[in-house]
């Protein structure tokens, strides 16, 4: 019995899926030296069926950018639900965070390939560092609220985001992917990071 043309579109959608899903993977592997060829592989498909559903990993790179930055979602989305103090929501927004890193570490890596690729277009770029700019400003207002109630170190707050981030966006390309589960490390050790100054006699005893 023939298919009709429902079941041929979700053939399509679904081949076309698959196709995209193997591009993240390869893409973040493999940056923007990732090929048509590759891509194909990785989706189990011919490099002729790939390039009928895209014309080249391109177009294919930069749907996969609009989808990241566009799909909504994810801790940005779990801002505006956080309760407590200034600095109870920033353990809870970090903890998100982390948490979204250690489920989809494919999804980060594939943005970090993004960001540090010269090959790729300048205009994704901005794409993704647009998107994550709503979240980080979130995080500075925080960090500003906690310093006013004592809850988040006195440093300058540009330079504890840097600190932060960097901290944060290291550990998805410094753990293998095999080992994510496992090696990801407990929220509470990156918000030691925040954390006040002990009082000098303190630090001093812990030395002497």
């Amino acid at each position: 019995m023939p298919r009709n043309e429902q079941a041929n579109q979700q053939m399509r959608e679904e081949a076309a899926r698959r196709i995209l899903d193997a591009a993240r993977h390869a893409f973040a592997t493999q940056g923007g030296a990732a090929t048509m060829a590759d891509i194909a592989a990785e989706a189990g498909v011919s490099q002729g069926l790939a390039y009928r559903y895209f014309p080249s990993k391109e177009v294919i790179l930069t749907k996969l950018v609009e989808e990241a930055t566009q799909s909504g979602g994810g801790p940005a989305a779990r801002v505006g639900s956080l309760t407590g103090s200034p600095g109870e929501r920033l353990a809870k927004l970090i903890s998100y965070i982390l948490e979204d890193r250690r489920a989809r570490p494919e999804f980060y890596r594939f943005l970090y390939q993004v960001m540090q690729d010269e090959s790729i277009a300048p205009g994704l770029k901005e794409m993704v560092r647009n998107s994550g700019s709503v979240i980080l400003g979130q995080i500075r207002l925080m960090i500003v609220d906690g310093q006013a109630t004592g809850e988040i170190a006195k440093d300058d707050p540009e330079q504890l985001i840097a600190a932060l981030m960097s901290l944060i966006e290291g550990l998805v390309t410094w753990i293998p992917s095999t080992e994510v589960g496992a090696a990801f490390p407990d929220p509470r050790i990156v918000l030691r990071l925040l954390k006040p100054d002990l009082p000098m006699r303190q630090t001093e005893s812990r030395w002497d």
